[in-house]
């Protein structure tokens, strides 16, 4: 995963390669990782919002959809 993806966190591989080699790459995990895996992978597009996310079981952090635009929901550190 570390040669196609850059990974900014565990677990979070974002996509830099072609788009065919991306999906290859996608097409591959979804086969052989297991849904405790987590993995969120991040795809851009060459349409809008310019991103994809997908997942391989459920991940850390929940995901929402506002507007067809996918978004990470982070939650705010108390100060």
């Amino acid at each position: 995963m570390k040669l196609w993806f850059i990974e900014p966190r565990p677990n979070v591989f974002v996509s830099g390669v072609k788009d065919s080699v991306a999906t290859t790459v996608i097409e591959y995990l979804y086969k052989h990782c297991p849904p405790e895996s987590g993995l969120v992978m991040f795809r851009s597009l060459p349409r809008p919002p310019g991103y994809e996310i997908r997942t391989i079981g459920p991940p850390r952090k929940p995901m929402t959809s506002i507007s067809g635009l996918q978004l990470v929901m982070e939650t705010l550190a108390s100060a």
